[in-house]
C-alpha cells in the first residue's frame, strides 16, 4: 500500500487538500445549525444550482468560482424567501429551483459542448479540475466562513435553537438566518470542484447527524462534526487515490462508515 503521506505528493493531491482540508470543517460546522432548523435539504437545492452556474461558466470559458458564487449566493437568498414568504412549502421551493437549475445546466453543457466527460465533472467532482487560482480564492473565502461562523457562533446558537427567544434578546433573526444562507452558499460552490454538485450536500449532512449519534450539546456536536468531517475527507481522498477510486463517492462513503459506527456506540451508550 502507498504511503500516507508520499501520496501527498503530488501538485493536484496538494491542491485538493488544502481546500478540503478548510472547506470539510466549514460545511459540518454549517451542517449542524441547517439540519437542527430543518434546512438541510437548502445544501442540496444549492448544490444543484452550482452545477447549473458552473456549467454557464465553462459555456462562457470563465472562471468557474467567480461565475458560480454570485448565482449560488442569489439562489440561497431565494430560497430562504421562497420558504419563508412563498405558498410553496419548503421542499416544494427546493425541488422546483433544483429541477430547474439542473436542466440549464445540461442543456448549456449539450448546447456549448456536447454530453461530454464535463458533465461527469461537474455532477461528482474531480481533483485534476483545481487550479492554482481556485486553491488561493478558496482558501480565502473559506477562512473568511470559519472566521465569521467564530465571531458570530452565539448568535447562530441562538436563532438555531429558539427564534423567538432570540428576537426578545434583541438578536436579528433574518439577518442571521440570511448570513447562514450565505456561508452555506459559499461554502458549497468552494466544494464542488472536488465533491461534485451532486455530493457535495452530504459533507453539509453526514458530518452533523454522525455527531448527534454520540453528543447531545450543540458545541459539542459542532466540534465533533468538525472533527469527523475533516477525517473523513482525508481518509476518503487516501483512498481515492490509492485504490483509483472516484474522490468525492469515497469521500461520503467513509462519512457513511463513521455515521453507521457512531450509530452503533450511540445507541449501545
Amino acid at each position: 500500500m502507498t504511503d500516507f503521506l508520499s501520496v501527498f505528493s503530488y501538485s493536484f493531491m496538494q491542491r485538493a487538500l488544502l481546500v478540503g482540508m478548510l472547506v470539510a470543517p466549514c460545511a459540518a460546522l454549517l451542517g449542524v445549525s441547517l439540519v437542527l432548523r430543518r434546512y438541510a435539504m437548502i445544501g442540496d437545492g444549492l448544490s444543484h444550482v452550482g452545477f447549473g452556474a458552473l456549467s454557464l461558466a465553462l459555456a462562457l470559458g470563465a472562471a468557474p468560482l467567480t461565475v458560480s458564487l454570485p448565482i449560488v449566493i442569489l439562489a440561497a437568498f431565494l430560497l430562504l424567501r421562497l420558504s419563508e414568504n412563498s405558498k410553496l412549502c419548503g421542499d416544494s421551493a427546493i425541488a422546483l429551483v433544483s429541477a430547474s437549475a439542473i436542466a440549464i445546466g445540461v442543456v448549456i453543457t449539450s448546447l456549448s459542448k456536447g454530453m461530454s466527460t464535463d458533465i461527469n465533472d461537474l455532477m461528482f467532482g474531480s481533483i485534476l479540475a483545481m487550479t492554482e487560482s481556485d486553491v488561493t480564492l478558496s482558501v480565502f473565502l473559506s477562512a473568511a466562513v470559519l472566521l465569521v461562523f467564530i465571531l458570530f457562533y452565539r448568535k447562530i446558537f441562538s436563532i438555531t435553537f429558539d427564534e423567538s427567544f432570540a428576537r426578545t434578546e434583541g438578536v436579528h433573526v433574518k439577518t442571521y438566518t440570511m448570513l447562514l444562507a450565505l456561508l452555506t452558499a459559499v461554502t458549497i460552490v468552494l466544494g464542488m470542484r472536488i465533491m461534485g454538485s451532486m455530493l457535495i450536500s452530504s459533507l453539509i449532512i453526514f458530518p452533523a447527524l454522525t455527531a448527534m449519534r454520540i453528543f447531545r450539546s450543540f458545541r459539542g456536536v459542532t466540534l465533533f462534526a468538525a472533527l469527523i468531517s475533516l477525517i473523513s475527507f482525508l481518509v476518503g481522498l487516501f483512498l481515492s487515490f490509492e485504490f483509483s477510486l472516484p474522490t468525492g463517492a469515497t469521500i461520503v462513503l467513509v462519512n457513511l462508515a463513521f455515521f453507521l459506527l457512531c450509530s452503533i456506540i450511540g445507541h449501545k451508550r
